[in-house]
C-alpha cells in the first residue's frame, strides 16, 4: 500500500519505550521541589497516547521492568488506551526508564535515567510475534536504536512491517546520552532513516546524520529524492520544510506562551498522522501537528497535555493563526 493508504487506516503499531515521567509543579526546580506528578512518558509512547487522544488506535511493542514502575507504566498506557498487547516484562536487573523535568522554560531542566533501560531488552523474537496485518503503519523513535538487543529487533521490525506492506515512519528523535558514541549514532540513524518512507527530524538531527548542522537540509532533501516519500525537516521557531513529490512546502508555527520544550516532537507526529488519516492534506496535516506542539508545551506534562479533536478545532479557532515560514 502507498504511504498515504496505510496511514489513513488510521491504526499504528508504534516501536519504542514507555518511561516514567516525574514533574514539580510549574516554575519549580526540581532540587527546590516537595512533591512530584507522575506520569508516562517515552516519545513512543507519547505518541501513541497522541494518536489515541486523537481517535486513532496505536499498539505499543516495547519490554517493560517487571516491577512496581513497570506496572505503572503498563496502567498508564491503559488509561490512555494504548494496545498493550505486544509489551514485554523483563526480570532481571533491567529497569524502566525515568525522566525528570520542570515545567519551566528559563533555566529548564531534564534528568533522564537511562542506564540499563528494560526497554532495551526488546528481542527478534518479540518484534515477530506482532501481527503486523492489523495495522496501516509503523512508527518508531531514534531511541530505540541506541543500544542491543533493541538495535537489531528495530530493524528487524522494519523488516516485518515492509514485507506486511506498511510504511515506515520515522521520528529521527536524537538523544546523545543514550549512545555509545555520536559515531555510531549517525551510522545507525542514518541507516534507519534510509529504510523509512516518512522521516521527521529537526535541523540539528538532519545536520547530526549529514555531518554538519549546514548539511542538513541537504540530507532533509537527498533523503526525499532517493528514498522517503514525506520528509519533515523542522526549524523550532523557523517552522518547517516538507518535502514530498518533488516538492518543498513551508509553514510557520503557533506561538503560545510555552511552559516547557518538552514533548512538542510527539505531539507534533501524533498529530499530523491522525491529520492525514482524517483526509486533510499534508501541508494542513503539518500545520495541525504543529499546532498539537504548540498545545503541549503550554501544558504540565507530555502524555496529559496531548490534544483531543474538540481542543485542536477550539486551537485552531481560537489562534491567530501561525507565523509566516522562513
Amino acid at each position: 500500500m502507498s504511504v498515504l493508504e496505510g496511514i489513513a487506516k488510521n491504526r499504528f503499531v508504534i516501536v519504542g519505550r514507555v518511561g516514567m515521567d516525574l514533574f514539580p509543579a510549574p516554575g519549580e526546580a526540581v532540587e527546590d521541589a516537595a512533591q512530584f506528578t507522575a506520569d508516562m512518558g517515552g516519545s513512543s509512547a507519547n505518541i501513541a497516547a497522541g494518536i489515541v487522544k486523537l481517535g486513532g488506535v496505536a499498539s505499543l511493542v516495547t519490554s517493560v521492568s517487571d516491577d512496581a514502575v513497570g506496572r505503572f507504566c503498563l496502567n498508564k498506557l491503559h488509561h490512555y488506551g494504548v494496545e498493550t498487547t505486544y509489551v514485554t516484562p523483563k526480570g532481571g536487573e533491567a529497569r524502566n526508564s525515568l525522566a525528570l523535568y520542570e515545567s519551566r522554560v528559563l533555566g529548564h531542566q531534564s534528568v533522564i535515567y537511562r542506564n540499563g533501560a528494560a526497554d532495551f531488552q526488546m528481542t527478534n523474537a518479540e518484534v515477530e510475534a506482532v501481527d503486523y496485518s492489523r495495522f496501516g503503519a509503523l512508527v518508531t523513535a531514534g531511541t530505540v536504536f541506541a543500544a542491543e538487543p533493541s538495535r537489531s529487533a528495530a530493524f528487524r521490525a522494519f523488516e516485518l512491517a515492509r514485507a506486511a506492506g506498511l510504511p515506515i515512519i520515522f521520528d529521527v528523535d536524537y538523544r546523545p546520552y543514550s549512545w555509545p558514541s555520536a559515531e555510531v549514532a549517525a551510522d545507525v540513524l542514518s541507516r534507519a532513516g534510509a529504510l523509512s518512507d516518512v522521516i521527521v527530524g529537526n535541523d540539528d538531527e538532519f545536520g547530526f546524520m549529514a555531518g554538519g548542522k549546514e548539511k542538513g537540509l541537504a540530507k532533509a532533501r537527498d533523503l526525499a529524492a532517493s528514498s522517503a516519500a514525506i520528509v519533515v525537516y523542522k526549524m523550532g521557531e523557523g517552522g518547517a520544510i516538507t518535502l514530498a513529490e518533488g516538492q518543498e512546502m513551508r509553514t510557520g508555527i503557533f506561538p503560545v506562551t510555552a511552559l516547557k520544550p518538552t514533548g512538542a516532537g510527539d505531539s507534533f507526529m501524533a498529530g499530523m498522522l491522525c491529520s492525514l488519516a482524517d483526509g486533510h492534506d499534508l501541508k494542513t496535516a503539518v500545520l495541525r501537528g504543529s499546532a498539537c506542539a504548540a498545545i503541549v508545551v503550554a501544558r504540565p506534562g507530555c502524555a496529559p497535555a496531548m490534544p483531543t479533536p474538540p481542543e485542536l478545532t477550539a486551537f485552531l479557532a481560537d489562534h491567530p493563526g501561525p507565523t509566516q515560514p522562513q
